[in-house]
């Protein structure tokens, strides 16, 4: 789940990130935070400058792979349907 806003400024993009203690124990949430931070560094591109983006983590973020977890990160970023 994400939420995207653009602020008037074309400054940096910038992500935000929230994993609840429902995702798992403290490893497997910085985990998960690590794995989105690395997907959004390469996705900050295809964002428009200026944006903010939070993104929720849902529990079955702990168990998705990194490839499964990257196509939904950029299908919510990107607005494609199913």
């Amino acid at each position: 789940m994400s939420y995207t806003t653009v602020s008037v400024d074309a400054g940096p993009s910038r992500f935000g990130f929230i994993v609840s203690k429902q995702v798992g124990s403290a490893v497997t949430r910085n985990t998960v935070r690590r794995r989105l931070k690395a997907i959004s560094a390469g996705l900050v591109d295809e964002v428009r400058p200026g944006s903010q983006v939070v993104i929720r983590a849902l529990p079955a973020a702990a168990d998705a792979p990194y490839d499964v977890l990257a196509s939904e990160v950029k299908r919510c970023l990107t607005g494609e349907r199913r």
